[in-house]
């Protein structure tokens, strides 16, 4: 059985640590996960493997590239980079009084509130403090992130070769791809047409943010984007908390064959929470079987 890769999103830089001794460290940490979920499936344990990348977006960018931690909110943020989460709050819903575009550096925070409490539910305030915090977290990281993957002079470059060598060594019927990997999975693709995987799953993937969509390379087209030609099945998935994913129906763009919806609770984004998920074993037992 050939291996499955996954394909990682933020947070996962390891300080001083050798690129396949990383990916090795992710890899145990996530996949029980992935196996306690296929327990119920007549499948084999599946060998897994990470396509790692966090070391290239550190090197030679700025110190908030990569941060392991600390300085991840709005203010710390550029003034591109607050209307980039000024937008990406409209895109997940939120619809309260003032203009987003018009004043995003002193209201973020407070708009992110009032947006996790119109969705949360029965969530108490604590709860919500928590998943407000640790949005805040996930949506400046991701956009940091996304500007050295895309801005930095050749790192593009450098990391699809790293994650398409993965993919063409490995030859895996499956690639699971998770937030920010999944935007880099999608032009890896592209960029690398003799790849051919059998079943892409992606999971909290901000493919539809705006500010990510606007980069994108190969570009959008009438809206569209298109299918990889290696690609064969494109199952979706996003959680209905997760604010990375938004809008959460990659398919109305992208050539997704199927788009499903889950509840992880308070664990929104995390890939631990995804591969625990029983839509994922499911979309992935006929191709390990």
């Amino acid at each position: 059985m050939a291996p499955i890769v996954l394909v990682h999103g933020i947070f996962n830089y390891l300080a001083g640590v050798e690129p396949q001794v990383a990916a090795a460290r992710h890899v145990a940490r996530c996949r029980p996960r992935l196996v306690e979920s296929l327990a119920r499936f007549p499948v084999d344990e599946p060998e897994v493997v990470m396509a790692y990348y966090a070391d290239l977006l550190r090197r030679d960018t700025p110190a908030w590239s990569q941060s392991p931690g600390g300085g991840e909110n709005f203010t710390s943020m550029t003034a591109g980079q607050r209307r980039d989460a000024a937008e990406w709050l409209v895109t997940a819903g939120y619809c309260g009084p003032g203009d987003p575009q018009g004043r995003p550096t002193e209201f973020l925070r407070t708009w992110l509130d009032q947006l996790v409490g119109a969705r949360g539910g029965r969530l108490s305030r604590i709860a919500q403090e928590q998943v407000v915090n640790r949005l805040e977290r996930v949506i400046v990281a991701s956009l940091r992130e996304a500007d050295a993957y895309t801005a930095w002079p050749g790192r593009r470059e450098l990391v699809q070769e790293r994650v398409a060598g993965v993919i063409r060594r490995e030859a895996p019927a499956v690639v699971i791809a998770h937030s920010l990997g999944s935007y880099i999975t999608y032009e890896t693709l592209h960029a690398h047409p003799d790849l051919e995987v059998e079943l892409l799953v992606t999971v909290g993937s901000p493919l539809r943010v705006p500010s990510l969509a606007r980069r994108l390379d190969p570009p959008l087209r009438a809206g569209r984007g298109a299918r990889p030609l290696g690609l064969g099945r494109w199952v979706n998935i996003a959680d209905v908390g997760d604010l990375v994913a938004v809008p959460p129906k990659l398919g109305e763009v992208f050539p997704v064959d199927a788009d499903e919806t889950c509840d992880n609770g308070i664990d929104f984004h995390s890939l631990g929470a995804y591969l625990g998920n029983g839509l994922l074993a499911a979309a992935i037992t006929p191709y390990i079987s």
